[in-house]
C-alpha cells in the first residue's frame, strides 16, 4: 500500500476531505480528524483503544500503538507492509467515531 491508496481509502468515506494540519495531510468529517498521513511511509488512524488491541492483535508486525503525550490515541501504520483490507477497516471505524449522523446516514444507505 502507498500513501496514495491511504488518500483513496480515506477520501472514498462519505462527507471525507483532506485539509492541512500542521504542513500534513489530514482526512476530517464534520472538521474532526479522523487519521492524517505523517509522511510517505506512514499513516495514523484514530481509532478507539478496543480497535487499537485487536489491530495489534491482527497486524502487529506493520501497526503500532500511537501515543499522543501519555494518551493512547490510535494506530500507525507502515503502509508498504500494510493488508488494504484492514486498513480500510480502520479508517472507516475511526471516521464513523467522529462522523455526524447525516453522514453517517449516508454510509450505512444500502446501495441501488
Amino acid at each position: 500500500m502507498k500513501a496514495a491508496d491511504f488518500r483513496r481509502l480515506a477520501l472514498a468515506l462519505p462527507d471525507a476531505v483532506e485539509a492541512d494540519h500542521h504542513g500534513l495531510p489530514s482526512f476530517r468529517v464534520a472538521t474532526k480528524i479522523f487519521a492524517t498521513l505523517r509522511d510517505a511511509e506512514h499513516g495514523h488512524v484514530f481509532v478507539d483503544v478496543d480497535e487499537i488491541e485487536r489491530a495489534l492483535d491482527l497486524a502487529g508486525e506493520w501497526c503500532t500503538e500511537l501515543w499522543w503525550g501519555k494518551k493512547l490515541c490510535g494506530l500507525r501504520i507502515e503502509l508498504a507492509q500494510a493488508d488494504r483490507r484492514l486498513v480500510g477497516h480502520w479508517l472507516a471505524a475511526a471516521w464513523r467515531a467522529r462522523a455526524p449522523k447525516k453522514s453517517l446516514a449516508k454510509f450505512d444507505r444500502p446501495s441501488s
